[in-house]
């Protein structure tokens, strides 16, 4: 399951869920809808901690597949050179 399909499930779960029980709450009218509101914040404000954590935990494994690329590149260059060079002089 990708992280994308994920958090979405997340987000509409936790929006269902709170939506659900506030609606069958016995309060009024007023009272309901100011806890969707809070409820809808409250699932808005974990969904979009998530998906910056998600966010920083990319960027950083990108960063290190780049390092890792560049070194990987320069190690091959190395070998090529090397085997160039011992062939030249053979």
């Amino acid at each position: 399951m990708s992280a994308g399909k994920f958090i979405a499930g997340f987000i509409v779960g936790g929006i269902v869920g709170a939506v659900t029980g506030v609606l069958l709450a016995p309060q009024s009218g007023e009272e309901t809808r100011e806890k969707i509101k809070e409820s809808s914040q409250k699932a808005y404000d974990k969904a979009h901690g998530a998906v910056k954590e998600i966010q920083e935990k990319a960027e950083t494994i990108s960063s290190e597949m780049a390092k890792k690329g560049e070194e990987l590149i320069n190690k091959i260059q190395g070998m090529i050179d090397k085997q160039k060079s011992e062939s030249q002089e053979a």
